[in-house]
């Protein structure tokens, strides 16, 4: 199954979970009461509660006075606690994100703990949990999926048959989903794009780094297919790589597929089959459940094409092998232990992950992907007060308000920019917490003695539910978050932020500690998401959602000069050993952490109305603000999940999403003394002034 979304840019914390394509969601059911008491009764009670830092906010053990701040603001900020620190074994990473997560992960067993098994979350949950079940039917719920798979004739079945896999298990060459169009916002389109690899990134086939992974990928590929009960397994791992391997040459680069420029190329459906006519798009739209389209979005054009042409001339046998494997990968979350650890001996290989996570958090991760809002409504309910969202609310409009005047104070930008800018800022909706209007789920069936069938219905429940907005107009108040999910997103074409209840808990956000500390920890997110509708990106994004430069040339010339000179100190920055951060590809990302903390920085100094801030601790409310901003990030990373975040992920690892922006920040200097002969000093001239 190939889920595909467009446009939007999250705030990506960091949880590198070793969970299966499919396991998209879960929780308990009444029969499993017990076991869920046991989880959210007294050893836990405590632990259901958002994590504070000290009395204020700010955990002043985990510094290390050691080390100065100009020499190293990680370090300064963390070290302590990276001394003490040792990650899980069945974690990639250890950090706030990972404890928050971890935090919703016992809110959210115990919200399920009295579900009956009738309902529509105890069964599912119920049905996962049933090992003994799932271990008697071993491979068994798979056959006829292979069987199915074995049975195409010919290449055009086999194109209806990847239609298809987009709400069920198995792969396609490319993938497609409605978005808003890049015209015409207003109303959804269809995008379509390259896909049919498994490892994380085209990079995993093709350098020499990723030697391992790739043979830990191939030997997970024989065991599969021999669980899946082909006779040559060797042979066929060899054809279904060398197949991938070939799909990798002609795919685009990550890098290239977040610029909206290049990946923005409508065409209608007959326009396709004529530039790609390696695929019978007929048979491939008939089997997605889509008509054939008068506009298409396609993104990575080139590529597409050359995947299509590749597909024509390899043999139909290794196309079912491929199927037929990644038939089996997709189910095998969800069949019997022999598949489960054979995928994470796999997976560990990327992440370098030791021990599996426990089943029922495997569990929670299933119910939480297939009925994330029916779980998130009394998630909400339970742990996100309307104190809480009233809060918020003022913090965004305080960081909004702070963004208006970077805008407006800008030296360097013309005032026709100046207004468009402001007036993309206005129309940016705001969704706090929880969505306006939950979803319907009534239409899945779930039965707690089917997880196999289950995950296919819900799977295709999802897919529906998303094909149903294709040519309708864009609800801009529909989520792409479940509300307990620990992150944050900028809507992109829908010109939207939005910020669920999960990562509204401390010590990102708390209603009763220090204000340095929100605007520092929840208030520079805010503003990643906000700025992120004037980065690289979003400045070609109008107010309306459409793609469209409404920059002078002069004001873009100045804007890339002063990203290219961004860009140029994420380059020297070394992530893991051999692996330094890519600054085309992280480029949006590093310039929405800068500007987000600048922004936040000035809405807190706003919000003080002139005041001195207190003095806390011996610590200033500037230095309060920056302590909150590096402890909110602060990550102890595995190494291989370094080095896949690096080649696959447009974040930049947590360490230098702490380094890089408050370097070029002319308060940060000041609060701490950093002065020329620190590490990370930076000339005032030389330090990015974006917005």
């Amino acid at each position: 199954m190939k889920k595909f979304f467009a446009g939007a840019a999250s705030l990506a914390i960091a949880v590198a979970l070793v969970v299966p394509a499919l396991a998209n969601g879960a929780k308990p059911s009444a029969s499993l009461a017990a076991a869920a008491d046991e989880a959210a009764g007294s050893a836990e009670a405590g632990s259901l509660k958002a994590l504070t830092f000290g009395k204020w906010g700010v955990d002043l053990g985990a510094r290390d006075p050691s080390v100065k701040p100009g020499d190293d603001f990680d370090k300064y900020a963390n070290g302590g606690w990276f001394a003490r620190t040792e990650i899980p074994s069945d974690q990639a990473s250890a950090g706030v994100d990972y404890d928050v997560y971890n935090l919703t992960q016992r809110q959210l067993r115990a919200v399920v703990a009295g579900a009956p098994a009738a309902s529509q979350v105890g069964g599912l949950y119920q049905s996962f949990m049933d090992e003994a079940r799932v271990e008697t039917l071993a491979a068994k719920p798979l056959m006829a999926d292979i069987a199915a798979v074995a049975a195409i004739k010919d290449k055009s079945e086999m194109a209806r048959f990847m239609g298809g896999t987009q709400g069920t298990f198995g792969s396609t060459i490319v993938s497609g989903g409605p978005y808003a169009d890049t015209a015409d916002p207003t109303v959804n389109v269809l995008w379509l794009g390259q896909a049919g690899i498994g490892l994380p990134e085209r990079d995993y086939y093709l350098n020499d780094s990723f030697k391992p992974q790739r043979d830990a990928y191939r030997a997970y590929i024989a065991r599969t297919m021999k669980m899946a009960g082909n006779a040559d397994p060797e042979k066929a791992a060899d054809a279904i790589m060398a197949f991938e391997t070939e799909i990798a040459k002609v795919s685009w680069a990550i890098a290239d597929r977040r610029d909206i420029g290049k990946i923005n190329n409508p065409m209608s459906a007959d326009e396709l089959a004529a530039y790609a006519p390696g695929l019978d798009w007929s048979a491939w739209f008939a089997g997605s459940g889509i008509a054939p389209q008068k506009r298409i979005i396609v993104n990575e054009k080139t590529a597409v094409r050359d995947i299509a042409a590749l597909y024509a001339k390899t043999p139909l046998d290794t196309i079912k092998l491929w199927q037929q494997f990644h038939v089996a990968d997709n189910a095998a979350p969800y069949l019997s232990k022999s598949f489960v650890d054979s995928r994470f001996e796999y997976t560990k290989a990327l992440s370098g992950v030791g021990e599996l996570r426990p089943r029922w958090k495997r569990g929670l991760t299933l119910v939480d992907g297939s009925l994330g809002e029916l779980v998130g409504e009394t998630y909400s309910k339970q742990y996100f007060p309307a104190s809480a969202k009233a809060k918020m609310e003022v913090l965004v409009t305080n960081l909004k308000l702070a963004m208006g005047d970077r805008i407006r104070n800008n030296s360097w930008m013309a005032p026709a920019t100046k207004d468009a800018a402001l007036a993309k800022l206005a129309k940016m909706d705001v969704m706090v917490g929880y969505p306006d209007k939950w979803r319907d789920y009534s239409g899945l069936k779930i039965d707690p003695a089917d997880l196999y069938g289950n995950v296919k219905r819900s799977a295709a429940f999802e897919y529906a539910y998303a094909l149903s907005d294709l040519n309708k107009p864009v609800d801009r108040k529909k989520w792409s978050m479940n509300p307990q999910e620990v992150n944050a997103y900028n809507g992109g074409l829908e010109n939207k932020i939005v910020f669920p209840a999960g990562i509204l808990q401390a010590p990102y956000f708390s209603e009763s500690v220090d204000d340095a500390v929100n605007y520092g920890a929840i208030g520079a997110v805010i503003g990643h998401e906000i700025t992120h509708g004037f980065d690289d990106q979003g400045r070609k994004i109008d107010a309306e959602g459409a793609v469209r430069d409404w920059w002078t040339p002069e004001d873009a010339a100045r804007f890339d000069a002063q990203a290219k000179a961004f860009g140029a100190q994420y380059a020297t920055y070394e992530a893991a050993p051999g692996s330094f951060i890519n600054p085309d590809l992280t480029m949006g990302e590093n310039i929405a952490d800068l500007a987000g903390l600048e922004v936040a920085y000035d809405a807190y100094r706003r919000s003080l109305g002139g005041k001195p801030a207190p003095v806390i601790d011996g610590l200033t409310g500037d230095q309060r603000f920056f302590l909150a901003f590096a402890q909110a990030w602060r990550t102890k990373q595995r190494e291989d999940a370094i080095k896949q975040q690096v080649a696959s992920d447009p974040h930049s690892p947590a360490r230098w999403r702490i380094i890089g922006p408050v370097r070029n920040v002319d308060a940060w200097y000041k609060a701490f003394s950093v002065a020329a002969g620190a590490k990370y000093y930076l000339k005032p001239e030389d330090r990015t002034r974006i917005w």
